[in-house]
């Protein structure tokens, strides 16, 4: 059976899975500090204990499994940008601040982006507990995404395109 056996753990990365799997912990560190940022800004009591839990139950998570496997498997790991203090909103200059409806957005746009690579990674990878955990990933940020959302809807901050009522 070769390289492949019945634990995947076992499996050796291809070069592939590593440079994603690195890319993807990177990324996902510095991602959580922008997150500490925005729970910073954020006004809005909802859309922070939203960003809270997302940073705490998605990212960290994310952070945790991916930097799992590549330690099993000696591989160096990304450097993480140094957190950020907390501060209170108002201590942020008004010019300087994100607006709530702005940081919904981001994330919006972090969470749909991060379904993609998610899938990418599913569909390069070999080894069967790569394409499984990314798709955890994967379904966590869209149920995320689904919240978000329905915070938003609540808000009133979607901006809708033209309807076409034809």
């Amino acid at each position: 059976m070769g390289m492949f056996s019945e634990k995947p753990e076992n499996e050796p990365l291809h070069s592939g899975e590593v440079f994603n799997l690195w890319s993807h912990l990177y990324a996902t560190k510095g991602y959580m500090v922008t997150l500490q940022i925005f729970i910073n800004h954020t006004g809005d009591h909802d859309l922070k204990v939203f960003l809270e839990d997302l940073l705490e139950n998605c990212y960290k998570q994310e952070e945790q499994q991916t930097e799992a496997i590549l330690k099993q498997n000696g591989i160096r790991l990304p450097p993480a940008p140094p957190a950020r203090p907390d501060v209170q909103v108002e201590d942020i200059p008004a010019g300087a601040r994100f607006n709530d409806p702005e940081i919904a957005l981001l994330v919006q746009r972090e969470l749909v982006v991060g379904k993609i690579k998610d899938s990418y990674i599913m569909g390069i990878a070999i080894r069967s507990d790569i394409p499984e955990m990314f798709g955890e990933f994967h379904v966590q940020k869209s149920e995320y995404e689904d919240k978000l959302m329905k915070i938003m809807k609540e808000k009133g901050w979607i901006v809708a395109p033209p309807i076409n009522l034809k």
